[in-house]
């Protein structure tokens, strides 16, 4: 746990009549979206997602938003809401529900699905309430009203809160596509009616705001991929996120088309897909299917694969397939489909697949060399519209960077937004609507939580330190024997390495050095194994720093006898 903002103390108490707003993440990252709602002593919370590793913290799968700022008023919790079914949004709800397992779960009906499956398999069963745009509902002292909002993934909702402090607008992820593929579009007459109604603060997506104009339809892409489909002899590999039905759905029509079957591939992708089928999300064509244990029996001109790994996840089915640790494997004549953007961060690892893939032969197409994907996210022309539309009080960006809050902010003041009431937070600030206006008042811990294999926030900052000097310097062994009673060199020093060097002879030049420091030490009467641990250590590392220009970890034993 990190307190990112030690220059901001802890925020005084609520004033009566006050409404708090705390982000456990979403701000200054992509991922790991939750805002916790204070109002009268209870808790409203909006999305509960996570935030994926980078190759700085090696071992993480996941990374949590950090509920201690909950954890001791997890009663006081009267539901979490879910804007949509994307990982970075409903990804945490799990290790929530560990703490309190009877948190209501407020959600569209793809979204409760997708999150439903995914506790089966944490085996908690949930309390869910299943709402569609245009209910009504009340948490506690929170009214709830849903509108439909349009994403890449179906049944995307915004909410707007109404307390005694005013009216909250949460876009949740949103874009304005005026020809969507599921023909939901949102809502801006239930934008502009709450504007006229007054909507005190506007909590708004950021992450395209640095882009100009309108974010392209999903329809554009159609033509692309059947040409894409068209002129593809072999296989075709498709390659999106487990959760964008869309791209999915225009897979399948262009597989139909073009006389292809269509396999599955990843636990993932299947689960979802299977989740969006039984609902009615995806139409899947009669006789498209088929088990991907089946794809031998046909020839490659009928095949297409779908499958996770569009952001180069190293234990993905697309990277095994790169890396031939996969049954399937590509080769020259291949198409590989790349249907997605690059989430920040994750460039060299997709690069990485995209170079893998060209090896063997395949021919790689995505975003940068053709029209395969559209962000799910409003551009700033559409933001203005917004912002032109319900003519907020106060306006709090949320989900991005520092760079798509920042130009998030400007986009509101340009709309006539005063510079006073636009405010910029990051995770862990507090921000509280009194009297109708939004103001900074102080900062609460909020850190990461790593998800290790089955540990939750066992693994710490300094841990993942050692990780990465582990891998990028290796490590070091030293063991000493000691006499118990003269505190003199009985054995050793005997040195080992890992990762660094091979060759045990390379240590040779500090043995007469550790030799000599040991031998001092018993001179001067040091027997304490702690310090000559310490002293082991501090010689090995300054030698290894002068001949070699290296900082590995060394781990000293010492041993009496």
């Amino acid at each position: 746990m990190s307190h990112p903002h030690p220059e901001l103390g802890p925020p005084p108490g609520l004033p009566e009549g006050g409404l708090r707003v705390v982000a456990l993440g979403g701000l200054g990252e992509v991922g790991r979206n939750m805002t916790v709602f204070e109002y009268d002593g209870r808790l409203l919370v909006v999305d509960c997602g996570v935030l994926f590793p980078e190759d700085s913290q090696p071992g993480v799968d996941l990374i949590l938003p950090d509920f201690s700022y909950i954890a001791d008023r997890l009663e006081a919790v009267e539901a979490v809401v879910l804007t949509h079914g994307h990982e970075d949004h409903i990804g945490a709800v799990p290790y929530l529900l560990r703490l309190r397992a009877d948190i209501p779960v407020v959600g569209s009906r793809l979204t409760l699905a997708l999150v439903e499956a995914k506790l089966r398999e944490h085996r908690i069963k949930p309390r869910t309430l299943t709402v569609r745009e245009g209910q009504h509902e009340r948490f506690g002292p929170f009214e709830c009203e849903f509108l439909a909002v349009n994403h890449s993934i179906p049944d995307g909702l915004a909410v707007a809160i109404r307390t005694g402090a005013g009216l909250v607008l949460h876009t949740g992820d949103f874009k304005m596509d005026q020809l969507p593929l599921d023909g939901r579009l949102t809502d801006l007459r239930g934008f502009a009616r709450l504007g006229e109604e007054g909507v005190d603060l506007f909590l708004v997506d950021s992450t395209n705001a640095e882009v100009p104009g309108f974010t392209t339809s999903e329809r554009e892409i159609t033509p692309v991929i059947d040409r894409i489909f068209a002129r593809s002899n072999r296989r075709i590999v498709v390659a999106c996120f487990a959760s964008h039905v869309h791209r999915v759905q225009q897979v399948l029509d262009a597989a139909a088309v073009h006389g292809r079957k269509v396999a599955f591939v990843g636990r993932s992708m299947i689960r979802n897909m299977g989740v969006a089928r039984d609902l009615g999300y995806l139409r899947v064509p009669e006789n498209l299917m088929v088990d991907s244990r089946e794809l031998d029996g046909l020839p490659d001109e009928q095949i297409v694969l779908v499958c996770t790994g569009s952001q180069g996840e190293p234990m993905s089915a697309l990277s095994r397939i790169a890396n031939r640790a996969h049954d399937i494997r590509v080769g020259p004549g291949d198409t590989v489909l790349l249907a997605s953007s690059l989430i920040p961060g994750n460039e060299n690892a997709v690069y990485r697949v995209i170079n893998g893939l060209t090896r063997w032969g395949a021919t790689v197409v995505h975003k940068g060399n053709a029209l395969v994907h559209v962000s799910g996210h409003a551009s700033a022309g559409e933001l203005l519209y917004c912002y032109n539309l319900v003519q907020p009080s106060n306006v709090l960006p949320v989900h991005g960077e520092w760079r798509h809050l920042r130009a998030n902010a400007e986009l509101a003041r340009l709309t006539g937004v005063p510079g006073d009431r636009v405010v910029v937070a990051d995770d862990g600030v507090v921000v509280d609507l009194v009297a109708g206006r939004a103001r900074i008042v102080g900062s609460v811990p909020c850190g990461y939580v790593y998800v290790d294999g089955q540990s939750v926030g066992d693994v710490t900052e300094t841990s993942l330190k050692d990780r990465r000097i582990l891998g990028e310097e290796g490590f070091i062994s030293v063991v000493v024997v000691v006499d118990s009673a003269t505190g003199k060199l009985a054995g050793g020093p005997e040195i080992h390495a890992r990762g660094f060097m091979e060759d045990d002879a390379a240590f040779d030049g500090v043995i007469p050095r550790l030799e000599e420091v040991l031998d001092g030490a018993a001179a001067e009467g040091v027997a304490d194994i702690h310090q000559l641990q310490q002293l082991v250590r501090r010689t090995v590392g300054r030698w290894v720093n002068d001949t070699y220009r290296r900082r590995p970890m060394i781990i000293p034993v010492v041993l009496e006898v």
